[in-house]
């Protein structure tokens, strides 16, 4: 194989395609990516056995066509170091990768093709088209929710949900719950699918903010997504989710309103003083005031005051701010609303005026 390209013609492929390669890996030839050239195109292939990227990269020049697997890391650093605007030819000899670049040369050991593992997911069983932005809207509204490392293997990743009407995710990792919803779908009955957390961080790397449209299929147990040069699979988690629609509080009677981002001031404000094991904070709700006070064991103590529409009751209530400054950081409406029935209720919080997202957090002991 012999092809010559330009630094930024496979910059962000490549970067790509090593994002989905494991550091630590059972089989030497899973740190290695894969490269096919024929026809002046060149075709990068990266996999970990649970998710696989393949990029395709036009505006190569072939000079001879083949395969070769050349480790991940090593090509991506070298490509990352060189100059911007260089132009860049990959030679194999024998079982060796040749890259040069102006006065620059690397020499790369390779392994045989025929050991490097595809993912064979085989046609779509259900297939969605919907921009790009709306995709990255419904991962980045609740990805920050998914479990991490939880022994419910199946709360280590997000839902998906595709109906007749809707395109619907949701992520939890038991103290909280995040949801979002797309117009679309147009599946005849209702599907759901668990992706992985490396498939979905993967997923998003894709997504820029862009009207293009990018396909989603699903079969038994793999989801890929496709767009413009570009194709992601990725296994999907065998297992369960919980029903979400009982999580969400349905009679919350008492509500705040307030300005979201000085909210959100006063959370990050007062979470200094916090405990930073439990992390906890106490919401004293009064008449159109929010109050936010924290301490710790060292005795130090940080209160705030924000002003908010409230008329009822006073009430008491404890959280983890933590939670509440992510939801308050996704958030993109001006104002955001919360809302609970007692000191020992969830709080269900959502911008007011957008369905698209909801959040739910557990109230904690203080």
């Amino acid at each position: 194989m012999k092809i010559k390209t330009s630094r930024e013609n496979l910059l962000r492929p490549l970067q790509l395609a090593t994002g989905v390669v494991e550091r630590r890996q059972t089989l030497p030839v899973l740190a290695n990516l894969m490269l096919s050239a024929e026809d002046g195109r060149l075709t990068l292939a990266g996999t970990d056995l649970e998710v696989e990227l393949v990029a395709t990269v036009d505006d190569v020049e072939v000079s001879q066509a083949g395969e070769v697997t050349v480790p991940a890391r090593k090509l991506a650093d070298i490509w990352r170091s060189l100059p911007d605007g260089s132009d860049v030819t990959i030679e194999t000899k024998d079982d060796r990768a040749i890259v040069r670049s102006g006065r620059s040369r690397f020499t790369l050991s390779t392994l045989p093709v025929k050991d490097f593992p595809r993912i064979d997911s085989g046609p779509g069983d259900i297939e969605v088209r919907l921009p790009q932005v709306a995709l990255m809207k419904l991962i980045d509204q609740v990805s920050f929710s998914m479990a991490q490392q939880d022994v419910r293997y199946f709360l280590n990743g997000m839902l998906l949900e595709v109906t007749s009407e809707h395109v619907r995710t949701v992520a939890t990792d038991g103290h909280r719950l995040a949801m979002c919803t797309q117009a679309g779908g147009g599946n005849e009955s209702t599907v759901q699918a668990i992706v992985p957390r490396k498939g979905v961080i993967e997923l998003r790397k894709l997504l820029v903010d862009s009207d293009d449209e990018v396909t989603l299929q699903m079969t038994g147990n793999h989801l890929r997504l496709t767009q413009s040069g570009y194709s992601l699979t990725t296994k999907l988690v065998d297992g369960k989710f919980p029903d979400y629609e009982k999580v969400i509080p349905k009679d919350s009677n008492r509500s705040i309103v307030g300005d979201r981002e000085t909210m959100r001031q006063g959370f990050q404000r007062a979470s200094i003083l916090s405990n930073e094991k439990y992390r906890g904070v106490r919401l004293t709700l009064d008449k159109d005031q929010l109050t936010i006070q924290a301490n710790n064991p060292e005795q130090e103590e940080a209160e705030e005051v924000v002003v908010v529409e409230y008329d009822d009751g006073p009430l008491e209530i404890g959280f983890n701010v933590s939670y509440l400054q992510d939801i308050l950081g996704v958030l993109s409406t001006d104002q955001v609303k919360l809302s609970v029935s007692d000191a020992n209720s969830s709080a269900l919080i959502e911008g007011p005026g957008n369905d698209d997202a909801l959040y739910v957090v557990m109230p904690m002991r203080l």
